[in-house]
């Protein structure tokens, strides 16, 4: 077949592609609750802070004033349009929130999320396909948040993975089927991140999917049901709770452990926990993007960690060549959380982060380019 035209050569290049929405921690509990059409109990049990209403101050001081209520499009902002002429097969995030009216505050914990479910359209708006839950909020509110939120989340037709009533249940993967094939999309956490050993799932207990460490066996964990589900086609993820909030430097055995993970049929590795982006690496032609940072919270006024400018946020698209499975192309479009909504980013910020990101991420190889209107590509 000859083209001779250009918008022909554009329509069998897209064909032959497969494209993924993906951002870290989406924390729509606590202060944005309050700002969404139906906001729920305020009350908190913080050391500091014993109502959410705070945070909202908090953030109303630092960058002015926020309308109440919102609409639910309202902490997306900037980042629904960019989404929407991004045009992935699949948009991935991970939810570190209990969606709830009911269950206690965790025991032993310094810090709770829950959004009410009446606020579940601040998730369908952005058209979320699938919520990663091994978390270390998603128990923030026992076992009745957990099994409320994975109720909630698959009544309106998001997936979930790495959470569940059961063992089996939180390690099944979450399956799309797209026109270019489908997604297998696994989810598990580790006690870096946060999560209590109490909070594994069992054979008869709710919990989420957690590792026990990042030995050789662990990563055969998952490895062994990529290798039971994954057919001729399909494109595996792993989504990784793991690590700490701050900082750039990633653990060796964080590395070893995603090369052993893309070595045994994972095609991307998507990690999260982190309070800012973290560094990315391109292995064997799969990516691995070792912290994408915050992208949702109610963080903005609070201080203490300036140096991470955690207001500013990525979206991460992430586009593989559908014959080799082999990224195609990884871009990044900053954004930054003012008032609690996402914004473009400046260009001195995108700068700021092009620089920080990119050298953090010069020792695995990996460059990171700048274009004119404030995107990055990663390679």
């Amino acid at each position: 077949m000859v083209l001779d035209r250009p918008w022909e050569r554009v329509a069998l290049m897209a064909s032959d592609t497969i494209k993924l929405f993906l951002a870290g921690d989406v924390m729509t509990g606590r202060g944005i609750d309050q700002i969404l059409p139906s906001p729920g109990s305020p009350k908190l049990r913080e050391g500091y802070i014993r109502n959410a209403r705070d945070y909202v101050a908090l953030a109303e001081a630092a960058n002015g004033p926020i309308p109440r209520p919102v609409e639910p499009d309202w902490p997306w902002g900037d980042a629904l349009e960019i989404i929407g002429e991004a045009a992935p097969d699949a948009r991935v995030v991970n939810l570190e929130t209990s969606i709830t009216n009911d269950g206690d505050f965790a025991p032993r914990k310094g810090i709770h999320y829950r959004m009410r479910p009446d606020n579940i359209a601040c998730l369908t708006i952005a058209g979320i396909d699938v919520c990663v839950l091994a978390n270390n909020h998603v128990l923030d509110f026992g076992v009745a948040g957990l099994t409320d939120t994975v109720d909630v989340l698959h009544g309106i037709g998001i997936r979930t993975a790495g959470a569940g009533r059961d063992a089996q249940e939180a390690w099944n993967p979450a399956v799309l089927s797209t026109g270019h094939g489908r997604m297998l999309i696994w989810s598990a956490g580790l006690e870096s991140s946060g999560i209590s050993p109490a909070n594994a799932a069992g054979d008869h207990r709710p919990g989420v999917a957690l590792l026990p460490d990042l030995s050789a066996d662990s990563a055969a964990l998952i490895i062994e049901r990529v290798h039971a589900a994954k057919r001729e086609g399909d494109l595996a993820v792993a989504s990784l709770h793991w690590g700490s909030n701050w900082g750039y430097a990633v653990p060796r055995g964080q590395v070893q452990f995603a090369h052993r993970l893309i070595d045994g049929g994972i095609d991307i590795v998507h990690g999260h926990s982190s309070h800012h982006p973290r560094p990315i690496e391109v292995y064997r032609g799969q990516p691995i993007l070792y912290g994408c940072g915050d992208l949702i919270n109610d963080y903005e006024g609070i201080s203490g960690y300036e140096q991470f400018r955690d207001d500013l946020r990525l979206l991460y698209f992430v586009t593989v060549d559908t014959r080799t499975r082999e990224l195609h192309e990884l871009r990044l479009v900053p954004m930054r959380s003012r008032r609690m909504r996402l914004e473009r980013a400046t260009g001195d910020d995108a700068a700021w982060l092009h620089r920080v990101l990119g050298d953090a991420s010069s020792s695995f190889g990996t460059t990171i380019s700048l274009a004119n209107d404030g995107t990055m590509t990663a390679r």
